[in-house]
């Protein structure tokens, strides 16, 4: 065969010669072409003598490779066991090693797998949790009573959904709790813990039920409709659902949380709107009501913002979903930040609002309520905030028809403490004509009196605490709350209540 093709080899040459002979110069000797041929000859005697040596090599070589053979069986063998091993997913001992790894690897990237997807369906998701403890005693309330109560509070905000240029999301919030507050053995237009929460008028005290306190919706679309989103500079909001109304009304940077705080009422909400003895928000007893709102905000010439906003909600026994919708709480609100003090934040509130089912100092009994409110917070310094709210109101059945209260928060940065703060607050609630004239003859069913005295002049209120950040979710709030002439009783002793406030967030 080697040597077919060394004749072919040579034809070809041959062949060559001849056409190069053909078409060369005709002046080459015929020694030069001799010479030529004779170096070819002896190139191909070369070649032949070694292809006879590879022929008798391969002709000496045993018939079979015994060797080579049970390897290439082994190795069948072991591709055998492979594939058997790979095709059960089980892990059994008596399969290949290799097998075995293959399929840990292949279990691993499984489980990453379902994590990413688990991840990829939470991500967006807002989540909070937070537990507060209050320890406090009263002096000046004729009985000795130290009272403990907690709240823990859980919050959901799923991602933003986009259609077209509408931004919607849903928010949840889970409230559990026990302890009534020291508020209940005495009478104040003021409460002193708001912290405190407990399902009792539905469940034994001694259960901690959960409650589903808020649960709405919220579409954010940008404004002008048709217009171009990343430019816009104008916002329309809508929510509806079950809600807190002061979640998106009556704000303030100074007093607006219990749980880090003031503890008393009147210095976290309006105390018209928020107080223990007719609180005109048209909430039901937990503070929460089903309704709608609607807000425009305007940050056309930010960081300077200008916002009015319109919240309807359920009043009365309908607030709870115990009876029809008869009458509602209104509340118009126009607020603006604004930078003043060399450019620091300040926020300015006013509202109006109407509650066609108040209620009133008289047990049991309902009328409509009106009045107005206004409320400040401005930064004054790196780390003080002052702040204010006024408000009066008009209607029978007001235990008291004016209020104001002013306050500041300090940071700690002044002494070293950045995430520590000091709060101070006095204010005053004025009695009503109608609650002074009345409230020694009011009696209850059983003949008892419901308040057992005739009221006069004012409440006056103050609370100092002092926040203390022990690392990043815990926080300790020694608090002091002075109330005298308490609901307007000249002749109630003034009250003076040392707490103790215990925080954890994340």
């Amino acid at each position: 065969m080697a040597r077919a093709a060394m004749s072919r080899a040579v034809a070809a040459i041959w062949a060559a010669t001849a056409l190069a002979t053909a078409h060369a110069d005709p002046t080459p000797s015929v020694s030069e072409l001799v010479g030529e041929l004779k170096r070819l000859a002896a190139r191909v005697e070369k070649l032949e003598k070694r292809n006879a040596e590879l022929e008798a090599q391969v002709a000496a070589r045993p018939p079979g490779d015994a060797g080579l053979e049970q390897r290439v069986q082994a190795l069948e063998t072991y591709r055998s066991g492979i594939e058997a091993g790979l095709a059960d997913e089980t892990v059994s001992e008596k399969e290949p090693e290799l097998t075995s790894r293959l399929k840990a690897v292949e279990n691993a990237t499984l489980d990453m797998q379902k994590q990413s997807k688990t991840v990829e369906a939470l991500e967006g998701f807002a989540v909070g949790a937070s537990f507060a403890s209050v320890g406090q005693k009263a002096s000046g309330i004729g009985v000795s009573n130290t009272q403990l109560n907690y709240r823990a509070d859980l919050t959901v905000t799923t991602p933003s959904i986009q259609t077209g240029n509408i931004e919607s999301k849903l928010f949840a919030h889970l409230r559990a709790g026990q302890g009534k507050g020291i508020g209940q053995y005495f009478t104040a237009f003021n409460g002193p813990n708001a912290t405190a929460f407990q399902l009792g008028s539905v469940v034994p005290p001694d259960t901690s039920a959960v409650l589903l306190a808020e649960a709405w919706y919220q579409a954010d679309i940008p404004l002008p409709l048709d217009g171009f989103k990343p430019r816009s500079r104008e916002t329309l909001t809508v929510n509806f659902g079950k809600m807190d109304p002061f979640a998106f009304f009556d704000q303030n940077a100074g007093g607006n949380d219990e749980t880090r705080q003031f503890l008393a009422s009147m210095f976290v909400h309006n105390a018209l709107l928020d107080n223990p003895l007719a609180a005109n928000v048209g909430a039901d007893g937990y503070g929460f009501s089903p309704g709608v709102r609607v807000a425009y905000l305007n940050e056309r010439a930010k960081p300077e913002k200008y916002g009015l906003s319109l919240g309807v909600f359920a009043a009365g026994a309908a607030a709870s979903y115990d009876a029809p919708l008869e009458s509602v709480f209104a509340i118009l609100q126009a607020d603006t930040e604004q930078r003043l003090f060399t450019g620091l934040a300040g926020n300015y509130r006013l509202q109006l609002w109407y509650n066609g089912q108040a209620p009133t100092y008289v047990p049991d009994q309902t009328a409509e309520h009106y009045g107005f409110g206004l409320s400040f917070d401005q930064r004054v310094h790196d780390a003080v905030t002052l702040f204010g709210r006024y408000g009066m109101a008009w209607g029978d059945g007001l235990p008291f028809n004016a209020t104001v209260s002013l306050g500041a928060e300090i940071g700690g940065s002044y002494w070293n403490r950045g995430a520590d703060a000091l709060g101070l607050a006095l204010g005053a609630n004025r009695t009503a004509s109608g609650f002074r004239a009345q409230s020694a003859a009011l009696v209850n069913p059983d003949g008892s009196p419901v308040y057992g005295f005739a009221a006069s002049g004012s409440e006056f209120d103050a609370e100092i605490y002092y926040r203390f950040h022990a690392h990043e979710r815990f926080e300790i709030s020694p608090d002091f709350q002075y109330i005298r002439n308490p609901a307007g009783n000249p002749d109630a002793k003034a009250i003076s209540i040392f707490g103790l406030r215990l925080l954890l967030s994340y």
